[in-house]
Order: structure tokens, then C-alpha cells, then sequence
């Protein structure tokens, strides 16, 4: 495989609109301004690293806080090490794509930001009420609380999901979900309390979000819709002013079939799911993609 091909395969990823795919590209960008920062200076984060990390990082002190805020958001698109961001993105991808596929690929973007405003709200609440913690500033990066409210979301969609783990054990999805949320209430007392407490909250609002979302209530939607407005105000398109060629009407009838082909049918279909997810798609809908599937 050539540089060429490389590049276009890169680009078609990235055009196909996923926003699991978007986000991972993000975080991994944030990592490699680090990652290079480092290698400039040698070891340790230089002081340009120490800036970057100073401005992304959530700060718990309010007066640092106060004057950052936005570190409640990009604390979720942050990462030093690298095994911190291989875990996590991982983790991201298999089960975000997951609950993208069963809820749709609008929520993910506004899920993903809400879940780490959550995280960083729950971690400044404790470490300003705490008294063992209080008065001190903990600055806290990485994604696991998001990445925990898609795995524990998608766990709550379809709980009876087998994966294999490590390609030898197949588990329910169900049980992963437990198992992981079980480590980290064991764990909150030892180390990394602040990750724990993160991940619990990530895990707690994944739970909650599907919980609602199945009685008709979706907590990211006004973001969504904000996302929405945002898009059709930049591709919008100017109305041309310049004549337009007008060409003759053809004597000719065209005469066309009112039944869309397989393919239009297809990409319709694909397009609902991409959008709404699996579960948008009507009983004939299913019935004929899956018909068309035995057919192939």
C-alpha cells in the first residue's frame, strides 16, 4: 500500500461522518501537540507542554477554575501518556460505536461533552466539600468518564450483547459494564481517587441517559439542536445571481420506474440508521434489509 493510498483511505474515514471516529482524531491530535512538545525538549513536558497541559486540564480550585473554565470541557480531550490514551480510545471505539449504531450518530458529539462537563462538575464538587481535599488545586485530564458513559450506555441498550474478550472468553455486554464499575468502587479508596470518582459519574449518567431516552426523554437533545443550527448556518449557500442557462425542454419523454433500485433503497436505509440508529428503522424497513442481506 502506497502514500497515495494511505491518504485516501484516511480521508474516506473521515468523510464517512463518524462522529466516534471525529472525536478519536481529536484526542489523538491534543495527544501528539504533547507528545511532540516533549520530544523537542527531552524528557518531561516542556514549557510549552506545561502550558498546554495548564490550559486543557480541569483545575479544582475556584479561583484557578474561575479564570479556566473551559478546562471542564477540554479536560475530556486530554491525555499525557500513552497507554492513558490507548486504553481509552479503544475502550471508545468499540463501544461507542456500539451505542452509535443502536441510538444514532447525532447524539454521540452532545453525549460525549455532557458526560465530561459531568465528570469535572462531580470532581470540583468533592474536592471543594471533602475536607481531607478541600482548599487544594487537582488538576484532572483524560476521557475515561466519557468513555464510561458509552460503554455503561451501551451495556444498558443491549444488555444481552456477547463480545469476546481477549478472542478466547464471550461475555455478555452487561456483565463488562458490571465488572468495570465494580474495580473502580473497590479502588476508590486506594489510588487515583479522582479518576475513580470520574468514571463512576460517567458510568452513572450512561445509565441514566438510556434510562430516559427510553421513557422519551433525550437530556442531549437541545445540544443537539444547537449542533444542528450551527451546521446550517455554514452550509448554507449563497443564491448565485449570475444567468442561469436554461436548456430546451427535450421532445422526448423520459418515462421513469416510481420504485427506487436496491442501491438508492440501500443508501436510504443506511443513511436512517447512521443518523437514528438501528432501531429508527420501521418493521419493513428491517424486513427488506434484511432480505437484502440473505440475498447477498
Amino acid at each position: 500500500m502506497n502514500g497515495t493510498s494511505l491518504t485516501s483511505d484516511f480521508k474516506h474515514w473521515v468523510k464517512q461522518g463518524n462522529s466516534i471516529t471525529i472525536l478519536i482524531i481529536i484526542n489523538i491530535v491534543v495527544f501528539l501537540l504533547f507528545a511532540l512538545s516533549g520530544f523537542i525538549s527531552g524528557a518531561g513536558l516542556s514549557s510549552v507542554g506545561a502550558f498546554l497541559y495548564d490550559n486543557l486540564a480541569l483545575h479544582t480550585l475556584p479561583s484557578i477554575l474561575i479564570r479556566k473554565p473551559w478546562g471542564m470541557i477540554t479536560t475530556a480531550f486530554t491525555h499525557v501518556g500513552v497507554w492513558h490514551i490507548l486504553g481509552n480510545m479503544i475502550i471508545f471505539f468499540f463501544f461507542g460505536n456500539l451505542f452509535r449504531t443502536e441510538l444514532g450518530n447525532k447524539r454521540v458529539v452532545p453525549l460525549y461533552l455532557l458526560s465530561g462537563f459531568l465528570c469535572s462538575c462531580v470532581l470540583v464538587l468533592f474536592y471543594n466539600l471533602l475536607p481531607g481535599l478541600r482548599g487544594t488545586d487537582t488538576t484532572g485530564i483524560g476521557a475515561s468518564g466519557a468513555v464510561m458513559c458509552f460503554l455503561v450506555a451501551a451495556a444498558t441498550v443491549m444488555p444481552n450483547l456477547e463480545i469476546m474478550i481477549f478472542f478466547i472468553l464471550r461475555v455478555r455486554i452487561k456483565w463488562v459494564a458490571a465488572a468495570v464499575v465494580l474495580i473502580d468502587l473497590v479502588s476508590l479508596p486506594h489510588d487515583n481517587f479522582g479518576g475513580h470518582v470520574a468514571h463512576l459519574t460517567g458510568a452513572a449518567f450512561g445509565y441514566l441517559y438510556v434510562r430516559q431516552l427510553q421513557h422519551g426523554r433525550d437530556l442531549v437533545a437541545p445540544i443537539a439542536r444547537f449542533f444542528d443550527r450551527i451546521g446550517e448556518i455554514f452550509t448554507k449557500k449563497e443564491p448565485s445571481t449570475r444567468n442561469k442557462f436554461k436548456p430546451k425542454k427535450s421532445p422526448l419523454r423520459v418515462v421513469r420506474n416510481n420504485e427506487p433500485s436496491h442501491a438508492s433503497r440501500l443508501d436510504q436505509l443506511l443513511d436512517k440508521i447512521n443518523e437514528k440508529g438501528y432501531n429508527s428503522l420501521t418493521t419493513e424497513e428491517k424486513t427488506w434489509l434484511r432480505k437484502y442481506s440473505d440475498e447477498k
